[in-house]
C-alpha cells in the first residue's frame, strides 16, 4: 500500500508549555480550517527543558515533558477518529548529550572504545592529536583544564553506589577501571578485620576493577565482558557501600583525599586515566574529535549508516508507524549523512518488510529537509516524496519583488553602507572563517585523511599537510552546493562531478599561491573512481553542508543586507527576486517529479516570517522614498550611534538591517508592548552571527550596549516612529496583499502545503525565538466561527474582512476557504497538471487541470507599481482591460466571494470583473 499522502499540514512546536494536550485540544480547529494533518516537532524525549526538541537523548520513548506515550496515544487516537494523520519530525543525524541524560553518550564516556555504543557516534579515536588517542575530547570548561583542577571545581562524589566526576552542574561518569587505586586504597582504610566478609567483599570488589578489560580492547567478547562485569561491580559496591557502614565511610574518606588542595595530583591521575579529555570550551573549534550538528558541542553526530544504530534508533518509530499513530516523517538535517540514499531506503524497506509490501511503492511518506541552491535539482532516485520546501518558499517570495530595480538597490546600499563586496564573495569569506573557527576541527580530521593517502602515492607524498588543508579549505569555500551525494558503493549523482569541478576552478582561481597539482590531487579523490579515496569523499560531503549552512545562513546572510526578504534559508541574497516563468518552471517541474514535495511559506527555522518578507518586498517598489526615508533616518541617528574603539555601534550596514527589520515586523495591530526588547534581541543574534564585531564566542560588550542603545533610542524618537509610521502606513496593504498572494499559491500549487503555527494570520516574526512565540488558538478558533457563519454572505464577509485587514481575519478566510477547497477537490490539487497562465506582469497566474475538473488561480503582485499607490487593493478597474486565458469554458465560481464568472469559446476573463470586490481570486470550474 502506498503512503498515506497529507492534504494539508499545520506544523506545531511542542514544548513543556504546549504538550500533546494543548495539540489535541486544538485539534477540532485545525479540522475545521482544513488542515488534514499535524505536523509535530520532535516527540521523542529530549534534554530536560528542551524548547525544540532536536537534541533527543532517547530514540525509544516519547518525551515526559510533553506528556510521555499515554498523551501521545491520546492524541494519535483523537486525530484517527477525525481521520487526520500525524507527520512527526525525526532526527536521524545526531543527539543531544547534555546533562548526563543520553544512555548510549554516558556509556561511551564511561568504558571508551569497549562500550558497545563507541560506534554508534562519529568519534575519530585516533586523531591528529595522539594524546587524545582512545579518548573523546570534552569541550566543557569555562577555563584551562588546570586552573579548573587547582582551583577545586572538579570533584569526586558518591552517589547512588556510583563514584561520579561533577563540574558544577555537570556529571561525568568515570571509568570503573580507573578506579583500581582509589577502591583498594579505601579498603586499606577500612576499620573491618581482615576476615570479616564485609572487607573480602570489598577487596574483591578492588580485584574485580583492576581484572576488567581494558578500554582500549574494542572486540565484541572484550566489550561483552566488561559490560557485563561492570554491571556487577556496579550493583555489589553500591549494595556494599550501603549496608556496611565502614565500607561507606572508606570510600567517602578517600573520596575527600582525592578532593583535597593539596592531592591535585592524586585527581588529576585518575582524570587523566578516563576515556574523555576535559578541556576549556574554546578548544572544540580545533581540537574536537567527534562530529557535531553544525558546531553545537552539545549534539553529538550517530553513524546511521550503521545498520545497528539504525535499529537501536528507529524501533519506536516504527512501532508507532505500525500501529497507524505516526502516518508520516520529516527528516532533519539529511546532509549530515554518510549516505542519505541508502538511509532514505532503508527507511522505506523497513516499512515496506512491516507492511509485507514492496519498498518500491513507498509506503511511508517521507520529506527530508534539503536545502537546494537554485538551479540545483532533488536527486530523482531519492525513495522520499521531496523536500521540506525551502525551495519553494525563495522561489515564491522572489516573485514578489521588482526585478528591474536591482541596479538601483544595489546602488543605494553602496552608498548608504559604504559595502562594496557583492554577496558571492561574502559567502566565500564566511565560508572561509567558518572553516578558521567553528568547523576548524573537522577541517583538520579531512587534512589528516588527505594527507594519508597523499603519502600512499609517490606523485603526491610531497604534498605537504599544510597545502592540502588550505586546499580542502578553499575548495569547500567555492563549493556551489551544500553537499555532493558519493555512495560507499561508489555511484553518484550525476551533477557531483560538476559541482566538484566548478568548486576545483574556483579554488585554483584564488589559491595562485598553491600548485594546481594539489587540487587536482584532491579533486581526484574526491571523483573517488579509487576505491582508496571513496571513504574520504563520503567523509567530506558531510562537512560541505554544515560549512556552506554556517557561513551563509549564520554569517553572510547578516552581512549583506541588501534586500533582507532575499536572506532566507533556501534562497539567495545575491540573485534579486524570480521571474514568473521560472517560478511556473519550478511549479511545473514539482508537479512532474515531485508533487508530494511540502511547501511553505514559513517555518521554525526561517529567518523572517513569511508576512514581515512580504512588506519588505514592497520597497522595492517605492525605490525613491526609500532612499528619502534613510537620508532622514541616517541624520537622526548621529545622536544615537556612537563610537566603540573606532568603530561605530552599529556600524551603517547594521543600521541598513534595523531600518527594514523595523518596517518588516512594525505592529499592525498598533500593540508595540515589548516591540523594542524583540528588535534588541534580533540585533543582537545578527550582529552576534555576523561575526564582525561580536560574535558568540568572543563578545564585544561595549559594541552590543552600543546597539542596543542605538535601537532603543530610536524606536523612542518621535521623529523616526512618525516616519516609520507613515512609511508603515503605505507599505502596508501592499505587503498584506503579497501575503495573501502567497498563501493562495502555497494552498494551491502542486505539493503539500504546510501552515507553521499561527500563520494563518499575519506572521510579522523575525528569526528564532521571535518565531516561536504562543499562539492564541482561542481567538482564531472564533474567528473562524465567524467566517463560517458569514459565508450567506460570501462578498459582504471578504470586504469587511478585508478592510479591517490589520487584524488578520482577512487572511484567515484565505487561508480556511483555500484549503476547505483543497479539501473538497483533493485529487484535482494533489494530481491535476499544473498550466501556467498569462495575465500580465502583475498576476501569479496558473491552473490546475485533472479531466474535465479546472481550478485557475489568479494572485496579484506589484500592487504598488499597478495602482500607483493610489489605491490599497487592486480592485475592479484599476485592472483596466487587462485579461486571462482561460484552461477550458465554463462556468466558474470564485470561492472566496461566491461569484460565477461564465466563460465563453473565446475563454477569456476581464481580471476588472473577477477582482471587482476582492483582490485575489480561486475559481473552481462548475
Amino acid at each position: 500500500m502506498p503512503a498515506r499522502i497529507p492534504r494539508a499540514t499545520y506544523r506545531l512546536q511542542l514544548h513543556k508549555d504546549f504538550t500533546f494536550a494543548d495539540a489535541r485540544r486544538i485539534l477540532p480547529y485545525l479540522e475545521r480550517l482544513g488542515i488534514s494533518d499535524v505536523y509535530l516537532s520532535p516527540p521523542f524525549q529530549a534534554v530536560a527543558g528542551s524548547t525544540h526538541g532536536y537534541n533527543l537523548v532517547a530514540h525509544d520513548r516519547l518525551s515526559a515533558e510533553l506528556g510521555g506515550e499515554e498523551n501521545f496515544r491520546a492524541l494519535a487516537s483523537e486525530l484517527r477518529s477525525r481521520a487526520m494523520g500525524c507527520v512527526v519530525d525525526f532526527v536521524p543525524n545526531h543527539m543531544g548529550i547534555a546533562g548526563g541524560e543520553n544512555r548510549l553518550w554516558e556509556d561511551v564516556l564511561e568504558n571508551g572504545l569497549s562500550s558497545r555504543f563507541a560506534d554508534f557516534f562519529d568519534i575519530e579515536w585516533q586523531p591528529l592529536k595522539r594524546s587524545l588517542d582512545g579518548k573523546v575530547l570534552l569541550p566543557t570548561l569555562g577555563d584551562q583544564y588546570g586552573r579548573v583542577l587547582e582551583n577545586g571545581e572538579l570533584k569526586l562524589e558518591r552517589t547512588h553506589g556510583r563514584i561520579l566526576l561533577r563540574y558544577y552542574e555537570r556529571v561525568f561518569p568515570v571509568s570503573p577501571k580507573s578506579l583500581t587505586p582509589l577502591l583498594e586504597r579505601a579498603t586499606r582504610l577500612t576499620e573491618l578485620p581482615e576476615d570479616h566478609p564485609d572487607r573480602m567483599e570489598f577487596e574483591s570488589i578492588a580485584l574485580s576493577a583492576r581484572n576488567l578489560p581494558d578500554a582500549a580492547d574494542s572486540d565484541l567478547a572484550a566489550r561483552r565482558t566488561r559490560a557485563r562485569e561492570k554491571e556487577v561491580l556496579r550493583r555489589r559496591l553500591r549494595t556494599l557501600s550501603q549496608s556496611s557502614a565502614e565500607v561507606g565511610a572508606a570510600l567517602d574518606a578517600v573520596i575527600a583525599e582525592y578532593n583535597a588542595p593539596d592531592n591535585v595530583d592524586l585527581l588529576d591521575e585518575l582524570i587523566q586515566r578516563q576515556n574523555y579529555r576535559l578541556a576549556f570550551w574554546r578548544v572544540a573549534g580545533e581540537e574536537i574529535n567527534y562530529r557535531r550538528f553544525f558546531d553545537i558541542n552539545d549534539l553529538a553526530a550517530l553513524r546511521m549508516e550503521d545498520p545497528a544504530v539504525f535499529e537501536e534508533t528507529h524501533g519506536l518509530l516504527f512501532d508507532l508507524v505500525e500501529e497507524g499513530l505516526v502516518t508520516g516523517v520529516r527528516l532533519d538535517h539529511t546532509d549530515g549523512l554518510y549516505d542519505p540514499l541508502g538511509y532514505f531506503r532503508a527507511l522505506q524497506e523497513r516499512r515496506a518488510r512491516q507492511a509485507g509490501e514492496e519498498a518500491r511503492d513507498l509506503p511511508l511518506y517521507v520529506v527530508a529537509e534539503k536545502i537546494l541552491e537554485p538551479g540545483e535539482t532533488l536527486p530523482d532516485r531519492w525513495p522520499i516524496h521531496g523536500t521540506t520546501g525551502y525551495d519553494f518558499l525563495a522561489q515564491l517570495n522572489g516573485v514578489f519583488v521588482k526585478r528591474d530595480v536591482e541596479g538601483d538597490f544595489s546602488a543605494l546600499y553602496r552608498r548608504f553602507t559604504g559595502e562594496t563586496q557583492p554577496y558571492e564573495e561574502l559567502l566565500y569569506e564566511g565560508k572561509r572563517l567558518i572553516m578558521r573557527s567553528a568547523l576548524a576541527s573537522e577541517i583538520n580530521v579531512l587534512a589528516e585523511r588527505l594527507e594519508r593517502l597523499a603519502e600512499a602515492d609517490r606523485r603526491s607524498r610531497d604534498f605537504t599537510l599544510t597545502a592540502l588543508r588550505t586546499a580542502i579549505i578553499e575548495t569547500i569555500a567555492c563549493f556551489p552546493v551544500y553537499r555532493t551525494y558519493v555512495r560507499p558503493d561508489g555511484t553518484r549523482e550525476r551533477a557531483d562531478n560538476g559541482h566538484i569541478e566548478k568548486a576545483i576552478r574556483g579554488a585554483k582561481r584564488r589559491a595562485r599561491e598553491l600548485s594546481p597539482a594539489v587540487f587536482d590531487f584532491l579533486a581526484e579523490v574526491l571523483r573517488a573512481r579509487d576505491g582508496r579515496y571513496l571513504d574520504f569523499a563520503l567523509k567530506f560531503q558531510q562537512v560541505t553542508g554544515p560549512v556552506t549552512a554556517k557561513g551563509a545562513e549564520d554569517t553572510a546572510f547578516y552581512r549583506f543586507a541588501r534586500l533582507v526578504s532575499l536572506n532566507e534559508v533556501g534562497g539567495d541574497p545575491g540573485h534579486f527576486g524570480m521571474p514568473l516563468e521560472d517560478f511556473h518552471k519550478e511549479a511545473a517541474r514539482r508537479a512532474n517529479k515531485w508533487p508530494h514535495a511540502m511547501i511553505a511559506t514559513s517555518t521554525h527555522d526561517t529567518k523572517r516570517g513569511e508576512d514581515t518578507r512580504a512588506r519588505i518586498n514592497v520597497l522595492t517598489e517605492l525605490h525613491d522614498s526609500w532612499v528619502a526615508y534613510l537620508s532622514s533616518w541616517g541624520r537622526l541617528a548621529r545622536s544615537y550611534a556612537r563610537d566603540v574603539e573606532d568603530v561605530r555601534a552599529p556600524s551603517l550596514a547594521d543600521e541598513y538591517l534595523f531600518y527594514q527589520n523595523v518596517l518588516g515586523a512594525w505592529p499592525l495591530d498598533g500593540n508595540f508592548d515589548g516591540f523594542a526588547d524583540r528588535l534588541v534581541d534580533y540585533m543582537m543574534k545578527a550582529i552576534r552571527e555576523a561575526k564582525r564585531f561580536t560574535s558568540w564566542t568572543n563578545q564585544n560588550v561595549e559594541y552590543e550596549e552600543g546597539v542596543e542603545a542605538f535601537v532603543r533610542g530610536m524606536l523612542a524618537d518621535e521623529a523616526f516612529t512618525r516616519d516609520m509610521t507613515a512609511l508603515h502606513e503605505r507599505v502596508s496593504p501592499y505587503g498584506a496583499q503579497n501575503g495573501l498572494s502567497q498563501v493562495l499559491v502555497k494552498f494551491t500549487a502542486p505539493g503539500v502545503p504546510d501552515t507553521y503555527q499561527g500563520s494563518e494570520v499575519w506572521n510579522q516574526s523575525l528569526v528564532d525565538p521571535d518565531n516561536r512565540r504562543p499562539v492564541d488558538y482561542a481567538k482564531l478558533e472564533e474567528f473562524t466561527r465567524q467566517i463560517d457563519g458569514g459565508q450567506d454572505d460570501k462578498i459582504g464577509l471578504a470586504d469587511r474582512l478585508l478592510q479591517a485587514y490589520e487584524d488578520g481575519g482577512v487572511k484567515l478566510l484565505v487561508s480556511h476557504v483555500a484549503l476547505n477547497a483543497r479539501r473538497e477537490h483533493a485529487t484535482l490539487f494533489s494530481e491535476g497538471d499544473y498550466v501556467p497562465l498569462d495575465a500580465g506582469e502583475h498576476v501569479v497566474a496558473f491552473a490546475r487541470a485533472l479531466g474535465k475538473q479546472a481550478a485557475v488561480v489568479l494572485a496579484p503582485r506589484l500592487t504598488l507599481t499597478l495602482t500607483k499607490g493610489q489605491a490599497p487593493w487592486a480592485l475592479g478597474d484599476g485592472w483596466s482591460d487587462l485579461s486571462v486565458p482561460m484552461p477550458t469554458s465554463g462556468t466558474y465560481v470564485n470561492v472566496f466571494t461566491g461569484e460565477q464568472h461564465a466563460v465563453g469559446r473565446g475563454k477569456i476573463l476581464r481580471l476588472a470583473d473577477v477582482f471587482a470586490h476582492f483582490p485575489l481570486a480561486l475559481l473552481i470550474r462548475a
